[in-house]
C-alpha cells in the first residue's frame, strides 16, 4: 500500500469510529465578553491577562471572553447537566488598516474529546462573530490540543514520529460532524506545535537521573568550569540583546527589535495578585556573559521562552547550566511542569530545528505533539490573501 493510500485508510478507520458516537446538532454553549483583568489563572501564558499587557505594550489589542459549555456536549461518555467555565483571549493582528486576524494563541484551553473538537471550534467561532470588530478575515486557533496522529500507527520502527498526513485529510478529520466544514489548516504554525514537557513533581535527583548521561555530565562540567547563572532585570537587556543578535545571525533567524523584549518586563499591578511573570537569566564565566534565556512562570507551568548564546566559550557548557538553573527555579516556585517550548517533530537530522531537538531531548521529559494552527474564515473574499501572506512568514513568534 502506497503512503497516500495508507494515510487515507488510516483516516477512514478513525472516521468510522467517530461516526459511531452520537453528536448533538448544536452545543449548549454560551460566550460572554469580560474584562481582560478578570481572566482566570491558567498555565497557558498566552491566555493570561499578563500576556495581554505584554502585547498591548507592542501595540496589539486583545479581548477576553468567558465560555460556558455543557460537559455532555464536549466529552464522550459523560451525561448530566454540569458545565465547564473557561476563558478565551483573542489578539487582533492587523495586516493593513482594515483587515485583521482574531488570533487565539494556544486556546481554547478546554480540550474536548477528539470527535467533538471540530464542532466545538465551529460553535465558538459562530458565537464570536457578533463580537468581532468589522474587518475580521478569520479566527485563527493555535491549538495546543494533542495531535490526532500520535497513536502507535504514527511511529516507525525506531520510535520516531512519522508526522502528519496530507492537509486535506487533516481537514476532513477535524471538520467531521461540523455544519459548515469551514475549518482550514493554516499554511504555517505561529507557536511551536511540538515541544517537550518535563515533570517537576520529581525530586532534583530524579530529574537529573531522567536526563541523558551526556546532558547530566555537561551540567556538572559547567559547574566545574565556574559557570554562574544570575537573575537579571531590565538593566541587563543590552547583554541579552547582544547574545540574541549573535545567535540570530549565526542561525539565520528572524531578528526582533530590542523593544520586543523590553515589553516582557511588565510592571506588577499593585491591585492584582498575578501568578504570571517573566525572568531573565544570564550565565557568566567570570564577568563574561556566555548565554541567556527568558523563563516564564504561569500558574503551575514554567516555559522556556527564548534562549541565546555566544559563539565563544561553548566548551564551558553555559547553556546546560542555564537550563538546569531554570528548572531548579521553576521547581522552587511551585511549578509542576516545564515546557521546553519548541523542537523538531522527530529526530530528523535534516530538520532546521534538529539541534534544538537534540539539546532539549537530553533533559528528559516527554515529547508532546500539538494540532497547531487552524483557521475559521470569516470573510471568504479576503481569506486567500491571508493564506498568501502566511506563506511568506518564517519562524515562530509569540
Amino acid at each position: 500500500m502506497e503512503a497516500s493510500e495508507a494515510e487515507a485508510h488510516k483516516v477512514s478507520q478513525r472516521l468510522r469510529l467517530i461516526a459511531s458516537v452520537p453528536t448533538a446538532e448544536t452545543m449548549d454553549l454560551k460566550i460572554t465578553p469580560k474584562n481582560l483583568d478578570e481572566a482566570y489563572s491558567t498555565p497557558i501564558l498566552q491566555q493570561t491577562f499578563f500576556w495581554s499587557r505584554v502585547k498591548r505594550r507592542l501595540g496589539q489589542e486583545a479581548a477576553a471572553f468567558e465560555l460556558m459549555v455543557r460537559n455532555s456536549d464536549i466529552y464522550t461518555g459523560i451525561g448530566g447537566y454540569s458545565y465547564t467555565h473557561a476563558d478565551l483571549i483573542l489578539y487582533f493582528r492587523y495586516l493593513n488598516r482594515y483587515n485583521y486576524v482574531a488570533y487565539c494563541p494556544y486556546g481554547p484551553e478546554i480540550a474536548p474529546s477528539t470527535e467533538k473538537q471540530g464542532v466545538f471550534l465551529e460553535e465558538i467561532s459562530e458565537a464570536l462573530k457578533s463580537y468581532l470588530p468589522k474587518g475580521c478575515m478569520a479566527i485563527k486557533y493555535d491549538l495546543n490540543w494533542e495531535s490526532h496522529w500520535v497513536d502507535e500507527d504514527c511511529f516507525d520502527g525506531s520510535g520516531d514520529w512519522t508526522g502528519l498526513p496530507r492537509r486535506e485529510l487533516q481537514e476532513f478529520h477535524l471538520n467531521f460532524n461540523t455544519c459548515t466544514r469551514n475549518l482550514h489548516k493554516s499554511n504555517s504554525n505561529i507557536l511551536p506545535a511540538n515541544t517537550i514537557m518535563l515533570d517537576l513533581r520529581q525530586s532534583e535527583e530524579e530529574i537529573l537521573q531522567g536526563m541523558k548521561p551526556k546532558t547530566r555530565y555537561n551540567i556538572r562540567l559547567s559547574q566545574r568550569n565556574g559557570i554562574v547563572v544570575k537573575p537579571a532585570g531590565l538593566e541587563s537587556l543590552d547583554i541579552w540583546y547582544a547574545l540574541y543578535t549573535e545567535t540570530a545571525m549565526r542561525n539565520g533567524l528572524h531578528l526582533n527589535d530590542i523593544s520586543y523584549f523590553k515589553s516582557l518586563f511588565v510592571p506588577t499591578l499593585g491591585n492584582k495578585d498575578e501568578e504570571e511573570s517573566v525572568h531573565l537569566l544570564i550565565a557568566f564565566h567570570g564577568q563574561t556573559p556566555l548565554a541567556a534565556m527568558f523563563l516564564a512562570l504561569s500558574s503551575f507551568r514554567a516555559t522556556y521562552l527564548y534562549g541565546a548564546s555566544s559563539s565563544t566559550g561553548r566548551n564551558l557548557m553555559p547553556t546546560y547550566a542555564l537550563q538546569w538553573e531554570a528548572i531548579r527555579r521553576a521547581k522552587a516556585a511551585g511549578c509542576l511542569d516545564y515546557d521546553m517550548f519548541g523542537i523538531a517533530p522527530s529526530a530528523d537530522t535534516s530538520h532546521p530545528m534538529y539541534g534544538l531537538y537534540r539539546f532539549k531531548k537530553g533533559f528528559g521529559g516527554s515529547i508532546y505533539h500539538q494540532l497547531g494552527c487552524w483557521d475559521y474564515p470569516i470573510d471568504e473574499i479576503s481569506y486567500p490573501s491571508l493564506q498568501a501572506y502566511e506563506m511568506s512568514l518564517g519562524g515562530y513568534y509569540l
